[in-house]
């Protein structure tokens, strides 16, 4: 199950920030066809907010056919036939973690960490 988190610095509505954490997370592979989304009570009490947030963020992610609402069930991820994962994801994120443990035991904090991978992603992009 997915575990939302939020950036109040980021200046992206929270709505938006749950949508495009589940947008994320589908085609990664950490989501899978069939899984439940945290319920609305789950989400407003783990993250502090209003629940006409989180429904907002579950109404559109509905409408974009990511998701399906079952009444007295839940939220699912749709049935329909989403992309294959990239291979190993498990141990890229294990790397990447390793990549952020570095960081932080040289004193860069999360605004940092931002910006190296923007600005190495940025350059092997025009690298390409």
């Amino acid at each position: 199950m997915i575990d939302f988190h939020l950036d109040s610095r980021s200046g992206v509505p929270t709505y938006l920030q749950i949508v495009q954490q589940v947008r994320q997370a589908i085609p990664l592979g950490l989501l899978a066809s069939g899984d439940q989304l945290p319920t609305v009570k789950d989400v407003v009490a783990h993250l502090a907010i209003n629940p006409n947030t989180v429904l907002k963020a579950y109404r559109d992610l509905d409408h974009e056919g990511l998701v399906e609402a079952r009444r007295g069930q839940g939220t699912f991820v749709s049935s329909r036939v989403l992309p294959d994962p990239p291979r190993d994801v498990a141990g890229l994120q294990r790397e990447l973690g390793e990549w952020v443990k570095r960081a932080r035991a040289a004193g860069v904090d999360d605004e940092g960490l931002y910006a190296l991978f923007g600005t190495v992603l940025h350059r092997m992009e025009r690298a390409a």
